[in-house]
């Protein structure tokens, strides 16, 4: 009895190919996500041997188009943004801008048309939200303030996207495109209008309705114990929610599974929903960079490859130097600018979702696919080098070029405490390291007791608002000696490190002490080990928080104990 494996055959071959060239990837310090995309080249069309069904393969990068949406709206943070808005907004609008124009350029320099340099150019603007996690958080980046300038930017760029997405099938046909929505032009903004009050009627009821049931739902699921049940639900309502969005609004499913996340965020189980749908969320992306992989053609390495040159040109230097100009415009240090410029020098997944619409709608041939695909794939493999070279360059930039030392310590009106500073905010005061939620608890308890205490902070937009309040904060890194000098260091009887950033805090302890020998020392910790070496060295009182928790735990634990011992005896 003969049996139709197309399915199997096609899930077998990408996560076997999959498996080993993102495991070779790894092992060449490159992200898994070059491995993926090569094990594609290997089972497309372009290239000999066994070839996929390329039909099964689109519809399996559907669902994983669903999930990966869906796991960055279940991450996706307001307050992260908000956090750094006065850089990543501007910023990332500015950056997707130029890199759309550049794109578009290059496009109408090899003749191409209006619909398809503007589908390239917006390919080549969007970094990929995957490949920078990971980046950062191998690099111990992701809780700096340089890794949440990074994180943030690339959230307003996801955001621009995904309105690109929904915007994009209304303008195809003005555009060039075989496949839009409309054949008349003249309907253009009618068309545009429906479409758009299609999404306000979706992202309306999910925000009324589903912010109440979604939640609901998780909890009723979980209060039966089967973790298998919970798993399901949260996978159901990612793929049936972006299934109804597209069926019933109009909308895409991108869209449809970014909101169902967004809302689920809300709910108490959102971490655990998380962690339960990751192993299928990396299955589905594998899947789908894998198809991504299939449409791509590597006869256009030889054929075009000054094409090719040029899209790697715009990817890595184009993008990265107008990032860094623009966060340099805005006053952050030459650090944080090459940080933000190697973060953004790469393109991924939202790049292969906007060009394959384009391919969909008629606006991009299949060259230009192949053209965003090698751009991908180079950009990702150089992007480890990229991040390596920060340090590097900038150490040369700041040796040989005077004007970037002159711009590098520019006058900061945040950089330095006003002169109207009460004097006893001078002597013997407490310098807390880091704004976030420690840095405000310790500030907090600090205030009550009317001690006085000046805050050293890297994101320069929490203190312009710390400065409002009438708090005293300087902005900057606190492990270059000036920042500590100008929070007085020399004066101050306490250096405390709210930051846990333990690669760094020897630096501010070295020039804390050099400036101040007597100055008390506290900090946190990330880890046990790190905990064990701070307090090997006596670095000063080192408290890391999962030994606090246990501490205070137990104590509440031995205290209700206690009560409960002393209570029975007086009854007996």
């Amino acid at each position: 009895m003969e049996h139709n494996i197309e399915l199997i055959t096609t899930i077998a071959a990408g996560f076997g190919l999959a498996l080993i060239f993102g495991f070779i990837a790894e092992r060449l310090k490159t992200p898994a996500l070059v491995g993926y995309l090569l094990a594609g080249i290997a089972i497309g069309p372009a290239t000999p041997g066994f070839v996929a069904d390329i039909g099964i393969a689109s519809q399996l990068s559907e669902i994983g188009i669903m999930l990966l949406m869906f796991g960055v709206g279940l991450h996706f943070s307001l307050n992260d943004l908000l956090a750094v808005k006065r850089i990543a907004l501007p910023g990332a609008i500015v950056q997707m801008a130029v890199a759309t124009i550049l794109g578009m350029a290059l496009a109408d320099s090899w003749g191409w048309s209006l619909g398809a340099g503007l589908v390239l150019g917006l390919s080549l603007s969007c970094a990929s939200t995957v490949v920078l996690l990971k980046a950062l958080e191998s690099r111990g980046l992701l809780e700096t303030m340089n890794g949440q300038i990074a994180v943030g930017w690339l959230i307003v760029e996801d955001l621009v996207t995904v309105l690109i997405l929904v915007l994009l099938p209304s303008f195809a046909t003005m555009l060039g495109g075989s496949n839009g929505t409309e054949s008349a032009t003249s309907s253009l903004w009618l068309t545009v209008g429906h479409t758009l009050l299609l999404v306000a009627a979706f992202i309306a009821l999910m925000l009324v309705v589903g912010h109440r049931v979604l939640p609901w739902l998780l909890w009723q699921v979980a209060r039966t114990g089967s973790r298998e049940l919970f798993t399901l639900s949260v996978v159901a309502f990612a793929i049936c929610i972006a299934y109804g969005a597209a069926a019933l609004f109009n909308v895409s499913f991108a869209l449809g599974a970014f909101f169902a996340g967004m809302v689920m965020r809300e709910s108490e189980f959102s971490h655990r929903a998380a962690e339960e749908s990751l192993p299928l969320r990396d299955a589905f992306a594998v899947l789908f960079f894998v198809s991504v992989g299939m449409l791509f053609d590597p006869s256009i390495l030889v054929n075009e490859p000054m094409h090719v040159l040029a899209v790697v040109a715009i990817i890595i230097v184009g993008k990265s130097m107008a990032a860094m100009l623009l966060v340099l415009m805005l006053r952050y240090p030459l650090n944080t600018a090459l940080t933000v410029a190697a973060s953004l020098g790469q393109i991924g997944e939202f790049s292969f979702i906007l060009a394959g619409l384009g391919l969909s709608l008629g606006l991009m041939s299949s060259e230009g696919m192949s053209l965003v695909l090698a751009g991908a794939l180079i950009s990702i493999a150089f992007n480890p080098i990229a991040f390596a070279a920060v340090v590097p360059i900038r150490n040369w930039i700041l040796k040989y070029s005077a004007v970037a030392r002159k711009y590098e310590n520019r006058d900061d009106p945040f950089a330095e405490l006003p002169m109207s500073t009460e004097r006893k905010f001078l002597q013997g005061q407490v310098v807390i390291v880091g704004y976030g939620h420690v840095g405000q608890r310790i500030a907090n308890a600090l205030n009550e007791k009317d001690i006085p205490y000046i805050i050293a902070e890297q994101n320069r937009e929490l203190v312009q608002d710390l400065r409002k309040q009438g708090k005293n904060a300087v902005s900057g890194d606190a492990t270059e000696p000036s920042v500590l000098i100008q929070a007085h260091i020399t004066d101050a009887a306490m250096l405390v490190v709210a930051t846990s950033d333990p690669l760094n805090v020897r630096q501010m302890i070295d020039t804390a002490r050099t400036l101040n020998p007597s100055i008390e020392i506290v900090l946190r910790t990330r880890s046990e080990d790190e905990t064990k070496l701070l307090r090997k060295d006596k670095i000063g009182t080192v408290f890391f928080g999962e030994e606090e928790l246990a501490k205070s735990m137990t104590h509440h634990i031995l205290d209700r104990f206690n009560a409960k011992s002393e209570s029975t005896h007086r009854e007996s």
